[in-house]
């Protein structure tokens, strides 16, 4: 994962003890490097004892945010005392940032209220955050009112935050790869590409016959096909597969990786059936799993706001998204159901993958089109959810997120498989079908939804559901 970079403020007020905002910059320079996190923070000298208390103090930190704008994913707010409300909201406005911000507080000592540590911190981040937000900036809260930086309690603050910004960052920026048409009787996967747009997520498209044309044209013995085709063999396991398969597969995916290459994207949605299998003779279920696995996600069905969410996630995570099916029942356990596709996942997810053929598809298409499926069962652990949707009727982007648990219970069938267990799953299914939500969800490893959920709503604008939480 890449290193963050944090502007930070010390704010400061001229009748509060001075010492304090020293012990303050300590502890966040050995919190950072603990962290590995870069800060960017006036120097010492530059300011009085580099924290932000006056105009001229906010001119000279916003321009040390400026000649690091392209580097700094986000700013920290620190208050060892009261702080100054103004300082603090003038440098962000100053500076031209556009980042998530976390305001952190420093609590009073009861045993010293005196004049000498007295910090009065409690009451100045409610006036820094009313400054926030009378200047228009949005902004992050630590779990705690205050808390002191060298706690775990901040430490998993931070982490949150760091995802925040992750996020953030990276879907505002975020180029995506529509390959094919939707499937003709998929209006799920429909969206609205301005919408993205709005919130910086740009489309960019290819006709899939561009790229069986492409494909045609390589030679088997291409030496970049040769190359493609040994890594898709120390990928997975492939003993049932036919050589020809194989190679169809390497050819498909020389060109879409050189296709992403020079469109400079991050993620990918294909259109995998059914006019590859008819016209090709394959699946790009491996492709997309290699792809998710290199942290370049890719859905199918030409799902672009699937690879929305499973790119959001991988980016609150750091580990890869999968796109799935809420597919089936799980018996009569209303809080279990079966996450399902013909086999995209990434390898992460899966211990024993392994290249198959699509049954389903196969029995209108022959199984001998569908090589290129995977089928393997997913692990144990906890798992985060969900889906971003463009609701075009109401012109705005939604979303909802939780967590769950993927379980050991018995499950026998193909493809790639999982059993989750969700807290009110029956009330997180009723949501879904009320509010025009898509069949595919994405799923991630770990527990990252208050991740999602604070970048979603605090930073994007988006309508947000937090289950079983609400929002």
């Amino acid at each position: 994962m890449t290193k963050s970079t944090l502007g930070v403020i010390f704010g400061n007020r001229d009748f509060f003890p001075d010492h304090l905002v020293s012990e303050a910059r300590r502890d966040i320079l050995q919190l950072f490097a603990e962290m590995d996190i870069r800060p960017v923070m006036v120097g010492e000298q530059e300011t009085k004892l580099g924290s932000v208390e006056t105009y001229e103090h906010a001119k000279i930190c916003a321009e040390l945010f400026k000649k690091h704008r392209d580097e700094i994913d986000g700013v920290l707010v620190v208050l060892p005392n009261f702080g100054d409300e103004k300082g603090v909201a003038d440098t962000i406005k100053l500076s031209g940032l556009n980042v998530p911000i976390l305001v952190q507080a420093y609590p009073d000592d009861l045993e010293a209220f005196n004049v000498e540590r007295r910090r009065d911190a409690f009451c100045g981040k409610i006036s820094v955050c009313n400054n926030l937000r009378q200047y228009g900036f949005p902004f992050s809260l630590t779990s705690l009112h205050t808390i002191r930086p060298l706690t775990d309690s901040f430490r998993a603050d931070l982490e949150k935050f760091l995802g925040v910004c992750r996020v953030v960052k990276g879907l505002r920026n975020a180029r995506l790869g529509a390959i094919g048409a939707r499937p003709g009787a998929f209006n799920t996967v429909r969206y609205s590409e301005k919408l993205l747009q709005a919130s910086g997520l740009s489309v960019t498209t290819l006709d899939l016959s561009e790229v069986l044309g492409w494909a045609a044209r390589l030679s088997d013995d291409d030496s970049r096909v040769k190359e493609k085709l040994e890594e898709i063999g120390a990928y997975a396991r492939h003993d049932s597969v036919p050589s020809q398969a194989m190679i169809r597969m390497a050819k498909l995916g020389v060109v879409i990786g050189d296709w992403m290459a020079s469109q400079d994207l991050q993620a990918s949605a294909l259109q995998c059936w059914t006019s590859i299998q008819k016209n090709y003779g394959v699946n790009v279920c491996t492709l997309m799993s290699m792809m998710s696995d290199r942290l370049m996600p890719s859905a199918c069905e030409v799902d672009i706001t699937g690879v929305v969410s499973m790119y959001a996630l991988q980016l609150a995570s750091g580990t890869p998204g999968a796109l799935v099916d809420w597919n089936n029942n799980y018996g009569e356990d209303p809080n279990r159901c079966v996450f399902f596709h013909c086999g995209n996942w990434a390898k992460s997810f899966i211990p024993d993958i392994e290249i198959k053929t699509a049954p389903i598809l196969g029995t209108t298409l022959g199984e001998e089109n569908t090589y290129g499926a995977m089928a393997g069962r997913a692990q144990a652990g906890p798992a985060t959810f969900a889906r971003v949707s463009t609701d075009d009727a109401f012109g705005m982007i939604r979303a909802y997120m939780g967590e769950g648990e993927l379980t050991d219970d018995p499950l026998d069938t193909f493809g790639h498989r999982a059993v989750i267990h969700v807290p009110d799953l029956q009330g997180l299914l009723k949501y879904i079908c009320n509010n025009g939500f898509e069949h595919h969800v994405a799923m991630t490893m770990g527990s990252v939804a208050d991740v999602l959920a604070e970048a979603f709503d605090t930073y994007l604008g988006w309508d947000v559901y937090r289950h079983p939480n609400g929002g």
